[in-house]
């Protein structure tokens, strides 16, 4: 294979990233060159569009792409869906219609990519500088992402449903556990991951609070999306929001969220402070408080991302007796957050995405605080 293109200097020895930057603009494609060229480890190759992207592919293929949407020829999500059917490789989006609107951004992170980044109509010049370390840190965590063709929703569905008949025998298997509550969290890769499990739980499951690192201007669009598309209502978390069977709150953006216990029923709030675990809205955060209110009745789940985001949340949530799980590394983006929780002695179980929600419900028929044997 031909080596990519060495528009950058790399520390002898070492296996450098090699970036592809994808984008009409002669302004970023050389901005990104010089930014990055300062930063050790970094190769950068450069093409107009997807069609040029194409070729230089067939000589190296990189390890990283920073793909712009609005491009001649072929546009970013063709590209980036043929790319995922073909070819997966890890893709940063930087556009401007993350900044102007949110669903050409949510249709790429759906499509595949691993992070989205919003650069102006205007100055990207001065945008791509002051953002360069941000840039730089997105670049290298894509470089350690795992990209693949992901399940098909149907069989995901039907893994729950066969799980969750064995289990009620033909009953309604959470008629008597609306006392239970389902909290996740999830970073780098979780808005598909997020999207899978959800779409297989059926109308009648426990409320869920969901943590997924995510800018505010993308929470409640990516909210509105997966109530279009799942059986249970999902929305944008709002202070006092009463957690119900059937229903998923996601947390806002930049905007830590926690459980409390009001009677016999919990609600949600949202509160500003410092970033926790690096993060704000923080699985941590959440995972505290699920294990504080909720106790043996709740069950916590945490997925791809990288870091440690979630990891002692969760073990305080086994603590009190809580069923817990990771999904395992082979069909993590990232196996960061799990890895994490896992070494802390934090999961109860290890469980593959394409089986998630059926082990979820599973737990769900077991009395609180129960470590019932699920099958791995």
């Amino acid at each position: 294979m031909t080596p990519p293109e060495p528009d950058a200097v790399v520390a002898r020895g070492v296996r450098p990233i090699h970036l592809l930057v994808v984008d009409d603009s002669a302004v970023v494609r050389e901005t990104v060159r010089m930014l990055l060229s300062r930063a050790p480890g970094i190769v950068v190759s450069t093409a107009a569009d997807p069609v040029i992207a194409s070729e230089k592919m067939r000589r190296a293929t990189p390890d990283v792409i920073l793909l712009d949407l609005e491009m001649p020829r072929m546009d970013g999500l063709t590209f980036l869906r043929h790319l995922m059917a073909t070819n997966p490789v890890p893709v940063v989006v930087c556009s401007g219609l993350a900044r102007s609107g949110t669903e050409a951004a949510l249709r790429a992170l759906e499509e595949g990519a691993v992070e989205v980044i919003a650069k102006p109509d205007l100055n990207v010049r001065g945008f791509l500088e002051d953002s360069s370390n941000a840039l730089l840190a997105a670049i290298r965590g894509a470089s350690q992402a795992r990209v693949h063709r992901r399940f098909p929703v149907e069989e995901v569905a039907r893994g729950a449903s066969f799980a969750m008949a064995d289990a009620s025998a033909g009953s309604s298997l959470l008629s008597t556990t609306t006392d239970k509550v389902i909290v996740m969290g999830a970073s780098t890769g979780g808005t598909e991951a997020l999207r899978t499990v959800l779409e297989a739980l059926p109308p009648d499951c426990p409320g869920l609070v969901i943590v997924q690192h995510m800018p505010a201007a993308f929470t409640a669009a990516f909210a509105a999306r997966l109530n279009q598309r799942c059986r249970i209502e999902v929305k944008e978390a709002a202070s006092g929001d009463r957690v119900l069977n059937g229903r998923a709150l996601i947390a806002q953006g930049n905007q830590h969220l926690s459980i409390h216990r009001t009677g016999a029923k919990y609600i949600v709030r949202l509160a500003d402070g410092p970033p926790v675990s690096g993060h704000r809205p923080s699985v941590d955060v959440l995972f505290h408080s699920a294990a504080e209110a909720a106790g043996a009745n709740a069950i916590g789940v945490i997925m791809t991302g990288m870091g440690a985001d979630g990891a002692d949340g969760l073990l305080a949530m086994r603590a009190a007796g809580a069923v817990t799980f990771a999904q395992d590394e082979a069909t993590c983006v990232v196996f960061g957050m799990p890895r994490e929780a896992i070494e802390r002695g934090a999961v109860d179980h290890v469980v593959s995405l394409p089986r998630l929600a059926a082990k979820i419900i599973a737990s769900v028929s077991a009395p609180a605080g129960a470590r019932v044997p699920l099958n791995g």
